[in-house]
């Protein structure tokens, strides 16, 4: 799965697992997130708000998401 930034510099780590409909509200994506269950780039990610930039990539659940420009 591919996001676009569509001119923005990030998307917070949170927001990004929702628009993609990886979780269904927020408290999900953060219990998700703290819990250890999503990679950024590889590596555990606990920030909620962890900004991600073009050319990363978040996997969770085994899905993985490529953040273009």
């Amino acid at each position: 799965m591919t996001f676009n930034l569509e001119g923005s510099e990030f998307i917070e780590l949170k927001n990004l697992l929702k628009v993609m409909s990886l979780v269904e509200t927020g408290g999900e994506a953060k219990a998700a997130i703290e819990n250890g269950e999503v990679k950024v780039d590889g590596e555990v990610e606990t920030r909620k708000g962890r900004k991600v930039r073009a050319g990363q990539t978040v996997v969770y659940q085994k899905t993985s998401v490529t953040v273009q420009e």
